[in-house]
């Protein structure tokens, strides 16, 4: 296959996304929208012998200080056939189409699955003291293919990232909790939850906990449960500004793509979260609860309720999005992984984030300003 790749409008780009049975929520043409301080481009791949568009990416585009130099960013993306032998043939166009607009620099995210991990494996692995990290388990399923992806990458001169990120933009986690609804039935999904998560359920309801959709109002409320859980879990809370873009700019695209869930006991929202949809695949996004109430078990109620959600709007994939990989009890981390390989799902590490230098002088000084930051 001969390919062409040019900038493409946001109607093009929107309407091949929503031909494919999924794609990342970071890859639609609104995104770059809610990612205000980048600049955004949709490009587009094109068959030459028939015309027809086979791929597209969003592009975010990242100025730095005081030169008119850019960091290009494709999170979670660009969509393409990441497993096609001419690989190259894909990206080297992009790499000269994004160096002909100003970038020294570009970071990728192949929505590649190397490996995969029962939820019965991880728990093995916790119970094991010699294990510390979800590598040293063996994974249940490994992708050959993706290991060629990344032998590929390598040929043309792109390099892994540090499992943390770099750059200026939000990284990507490498490691995500997934639960599969495809070929199931809610019962069989229910009956895959640990028995700590069946009893949570039955709590919630016992304490009549009530699972309600929030809009662009309840934004308020939202970022009060957000901030809290901010103090409480030491992280930097993101503007209730940015959240109201988010919900402004992906639903005005397309309706429903994002949504918002709380959790109500005896009339006060205890607990909330964020949900988004794209084709097949759903994920939950951003989660807040209070310091008090926990015992009613609000946040099991109202994943529980969101997935019941997914499954009914026929998704194949309920994606509880970043774990960290380490099965250290004593790791200030590790209560992530343990809450959500509760629902019974699978860890899948991604191939993680690929940088491309074009100008290795500005990455380096990119490496070494962010490194000190």
């Amino acid at each position: 296959m001969s390919l062409t790749l040019r900038t493409i409008s946001r109607e093009e780009h929107l309407a091949y996304i929503q031909s494919l049975p999924a794609a990342s929520h970071c890859q639609v043409p609104a995104w770059g929208d809610v990612k205000a301080e980048w600049r955004a481009e949709s490009i587009g791949w094109f068959d030459d012998r028939t015309g027809e568009q086979v791929g597209a990416g969003l592009v975010l585009y990242r100025q730095l200080p005081k030169v008119k130099r850019y960091l290009a960013y494709l999170p979670e993306g660009p969509v393409i056939d990441w497993y096609a032998p001419n690989l190259a043939e894909w990206l080297e166009p992009m790499l000269a189409h994004l160096k002909s607009r100003g970038a020294f620099s570009v970071k990728m995210g192949p929505p590649v699955v190397i490996r995969r991990w029962s939820a019965a494996s991880i728990k093995k692995g916790i119970a094991d003291p010699d294990v510390k990290r979800l590598r040293d388990v063996e994974a249940d399923v490994i992708e050959p293919r993706a290991f060629e992806v990344a032998d590929r990458l390598r040929r043309m001169g792109w390099q892994q990232g540090e499992d943390g990120g770099a750059g200026f933009g939000d990284v990507q986690p490498r490691y995500v909790f997934q639960v599969p609804l495809a070929d199931r039935s809610l019962e069989d999904v229910l009956k895959s939850f640990n028995q700590l998560w069946r009893r949570n359920i039955k709590k919630a309801d016992k304490a009549s906990v009530e699972v309600v959709e929030g809009g662009l109002e309840d934004f308020a409320e939202w970022q009060r449960l957000y901030e809290i859980t901010a103090e409480r879990d030491q992280f930097r809370p993101r503007p209730q500004a940015y959240f109201e873009r988010m919900w402004k700019a992906l639903n005005g695209e397309v309706p429903g793509t994002m949504r918002m869930y709380f959790a109500r006991h005896e009339g006060e929202n205890v607990a909330a979260a964020t949900m988004l949809v794209v084709g097949g695949h759903v994920w939950y996004s951003y989660g807040a609860s209070a310091n008090h109430k926990r015992e009613v078990r609000p946040s099991n109620a109202m994943q529980w309720r969101m997935l019941q959600d997914a499954y009914t709007m026929g998704a194949k994939v309920y994606d509880l999005r970043g774990i960290s990989d380490t099965l250290d009890e004593s790791d200030h981390l590790f209560g992530l992984i343990q809450f959500k390989v509760g629902t019974g799902g699978e860890a899948a590490e991604y191939l993680g984030e690929w940088d491309f230098p074009l100008n290795k002088l500005l990455h380096k000084a990119l490496d070494i300003y962010m490194s000190r930051r």
